[in-house]
């Protein structure tokens, strides 16, 4: 129940803030895909883009999100997912992707899901305590 109530809140809150490492440097920035597929949280990016390589020389990341006065941190290994039938189901869920160019039979589409087993999601607020869950 963990994976759906995180995933829940990221897709109401609509937008995400995706945290990497470039090196030393944390590396942070808006995100707006979240999926569940094979029961694993899914996100989606451009394997061209500079967040794909961070991911793949480090998959430690962390999202966070905000919504009526809650937040939600997500924090785990990020794994790359090159199986077409992953990014079909991405692409099902936002078509407005296939609209600028991405598609499950492209280079550029990448999928990476939350390793099982690594992930941490709480969800706080300042009126109640926090919620805590591992998946």
């Amino acid at each position: 129940m963990s994976i759906q109530k995180t995933y829940e809140f990221i897709k109401n809150a609509g937008t995400y803030y995706l945290a990497t490492v470039d090196k030393d440097q944390p590396r942070v920035r808006p995100f707006g895909t979240i999926h569940i597929f094979e029961g694993k949280l899914y996100i989606q990016t451009g394997r061209k883009k500079e967040v794909a390589q961070q991911l793949l020389a480090n998959g430690r990341a962390e999202i966070c999100a905000f919504k009526d006065g809650s937040w939600i941190r997500v924090s785990g290994v990020l794994v790359d997912d090159p199986r077409r039938e992953a990014k079909a189901s991405m692409l099902g869920e936002y078509a407005s992707l296939r609209k600028i160019g991405y598609s499950e039979d492209d280079e550029n589409t990448m999928v990476l899901y939350f390793k099982p087993g690594t992930v941490t999601s709480i969800i706080s607020s300042f009126a109640n305590p926090p919620i805590e869950m591992q998946f």
